[in-house]
Formats: C-alpha cells, sequence, structure tokens
C-alpha cells in the first residue's frame, strides 16, 4: 500500500524510518532476548534510533548497538550482538575460572553442572565476592573490551545512558555518553553478591537495575523524538504462584527490579494526562513538557517457562532460542503497533501504572 501512494504520488523512496528511543533492561542471559528484539529491528529498517538507555545486561546489549552502528550501521550492529552472545555463552573461549564467574552472571537458572559454578555457588553463600574474588577476575569487561570501541562511542552523535547504583549514597546514577567506559557498563551489571563493587573517580557502583531498569527520564531533553521503546525482561504479570525458594526469590527480584521503571511510567502517564487536559504546556521550552509515547516488547510466555522451571543453561542453544523468541515479539510488535509509533503510546499506561483498590 505504501509502495502503491508512492507511486501515485510520483515517487519511488521509500518512507522515512520513523524515529524511536530504546530502553534496554536487564535481566543476565535473558538478554539474549533483547538481542533477538534488536536483531529483527535492524533487519527490519523501519525504525532509526536516536537514544538508547541500558541497565546491566541492558547496558551491554546498548554499547553492543552504539558501536555497531556506529562503525557500519544496521549489518554490522547485528554482527556485533551476534559475536558477543556468542562468545559470551556457555561454549564461548573464556578460561575456565573467568567461564565459572560468568556462568553465575549470566546464567538462566543459574546454569548448574559444572564443578566450577557449583563450588562458587556453595562459598557464595558464606563470602562475600571480596574473599572469593580476590584477584578481582571481571570476564564480562574484557568481553566488552573486546568489542567496544569506547573513544569512538563517546565521539558518536547518538545519545547513550547507563544506568548504576551509587552504592554509599544510595543514589541513581546516569553515565552519558560523554563518560561512558567499559567500567562504567560493569558498574552497571555488577551484581553485589558475584563482584566487587566497581570504583570509578573513587566512587562505589553496585547494578543500576535496583533504581532504574532502564532509565527513561534522560530522553525527555536530549532527544526530539517523543517515542521510548522499552524492551522488558522482567514479566509484570505471573499467573502460577512461587512455592519453592527458587520461584519466590526469583518473583522478588522481578518485582524489584520492575519497581523503578513503574514509578517513571506512572510520572509519565501523569504528565501526558496533564498535556492532554490544557494544564501544562506541550513542547521542549523552559517550562514546557514532552507528551511521551511508551510502546513495550516484552519477554512472556516461553520467559515464564525459562525463569520457573526449567534447567537450561546458558550454552549458544538456549541463548540462539532466547534470540528467536525476541525476533519473533519484534516481529509481532511492528505488526500491531508500527503505525502508532509517532502517534501515540501503544501501552494503556493508565490501567498499568497505578494501585489496585478495593
Amino acid at each position: 500500500m505504501i509502495d502503491f501512494l508512492a507511486r501515485a504520488l510520483g515517487s519511488d523512496k521509500a518512507p522515512k524510518p520513523k524515529r524511536i528511543n530504546l530502553a534496554l533492561q536487564g535481566g543476565g542471559a535473558h538478554g539474549a532476548f533483547t538481542w533477538g528484539v534488536l536483531d529483527h529491528l535492524l533487519e527490519d529498517g523501519r525504525l532509526t534510533v536516536e537514544g538508547i538507555s541500558g541497565t546491566s545486561a541492558g547496558a551491554v546489549n546498548a554499547v553492543m548497538l552504539a558501536d555497531g552502528l556506529k562503525r557500519g550501521g544496521p549489518d554490522e550492529a547485528r554482527k556485533r550482538l551476534s559475536d558477543f552472545w556468542r562468545a559470551a555463552s556457555l561454549g564461548g573461549d573464556l578460561p575456565a575460572v573467568q567461564r565459572a564467574v560468568t556462568d553465575k552472571l549470566f546464567s538462566l537458572l543459574p546454569g548448574e553442572g559444572s564443578p566450577s559454578f557449583n563450588w562458587l555457588s556453595a562459598w557464595s553463600q558464606y563470602l562475600s565476592p571480596y574473599d572469593l574474588n580476590p584477584l578481582n577476575i571481571n570476564p564480562l569487561k574484557d568481553l566488552i573490551e573486546r568489542f567496544v570501541d569506547f573513544e569512538a562511542l563517546r565521539a558518536d552523535d547518538r545519545q547513550i545512558f547507563i544506568a548504576a547504583t551509587n552504592v554509599q549514597t544510595g543514589r541513581l546514577h546516569i553515565f552519558p555518553r560523554e563518560k561512558i567506559s567499559a567500567e562504567a557498563v560493569m558498574a552497571s551489571a555488577c551484581l553485589p553478591a558475584v563482584f566487587r563493587a566497581v570504583e570509578i573517580d573513587g566512587v562505589p557502583y553496585w547494578d543500576g537495575g535496583y533504581l532504574g531498569n532502564p532509565v527513561l527520564y534522560p530522553f525527555f531533553r536530549s532527544t526530539d523524538t517523543e517515542d521510548v521503546v522499552i524492551i522488558q525482561i522482567n514479566p509484570l504479570v505471573r499467573k502460577k504462584i512461587p512455592h519453592s525458594t527458587r520461584d519466590i526469590m526469583a518473583r522478588v527480584n522481578e518485582i524489584t527490579f520492575n519497581s523503578a521503571l513503574m514509578a517513571e511510567l506512572r510520572a509519565i502517564e501523569f504528565g501526558n494526562r496533564l498535556i492532554d487536559q490544557g494544564r501544562v504546556p506541550h513542547g521542549t521550552g523552559p517550562n514546557e513538557y514532552r507528551r511521551i509515547n511508551v510502546h513495550r516488547i516484552v519477554l512472556e510466555g516461553l520467559g515464564e517457562r525459562l525463569s520457573s522451571s526449567s534447567k537450561l543453561r546458558n550454552d549458544f542453544e538456549s541463548l540462539e532460542l532466547l534470540r528467536k523468541v525476541g525476533q519473533r515479539a519484534a516481529r509481532r510488535f511492528l505488526d500491531q503497533h508500527f503505525d502508532e509509533i509517532g502517534v501515540r503510546s501503544s501501552v494503556d499506561l493508565k490501567t498499568e501504572v497505578y494501585s489496585e483498590w478495593g
């Protein structure tokens, strides 16, 4: 239909891609779902990315995406994401001790089976990472530095935001594009039970998911587009009541790591409502407010089985499965909601963000 209209108007040019901001949630090995989503969005070509926000595994995906786009466009970004996730998988080329730490970080449930992992899991119940990992081995940092040219990334025009938690103040810390480094990404992905706090300029940081998973508000003043696509790994709703200790803690973590996002969505809904009612001015100038269109691609269905009962490990076949799930989710999202981008939210915020009463 689009091609027909273009010919009728005397032009065979393809429609201009719609601009979006991407907000990438963290979630360990489930970040491979985000890889699949990004892979399909890049292949589809109808969207162009103006800004990227990422936390934890989302931060890793964010810098891989941005670096690939900077180096060679969508095709290079797809390749860079694929190469990273293959290297991070159980069959990747890390040394044995580094592999044990990576298994702990990127496991789905986490991955059982290997003696090194069982040893690490047992001792981590009694020892802190300062005792357990005295050499401060951080294999993810080595992987990230292998794939990303941070100096070039800091000089890019695309806005990038990485979230971390300041251990001392308990406040959210945002690393903007000009401050992004491998250390900043590691700070965003620093699980306190696995790694020492990552110190940057003398300040210790932990995983950003506690306070911003992912953050949205930096987009409001730094980019022109008012559309943000959230790639959400932690489901809001689970129909099955958790009974085992593992499932209970997994659900507690999901709720905890979604809480900051819910707060931001609540603020967006409130601001949009004030704009629609004419009570605050809409615009980008002083004392004006953005009307944000929120869209979401979420891991559900298979994701619930993986995180609740499956014993899949972070072998490449498992990550590849999550990639395919992400590709299908992105395809479904574009089929159902592409026309809403640039027009309105495809997420009913009023229904989702407010407290239950009665």
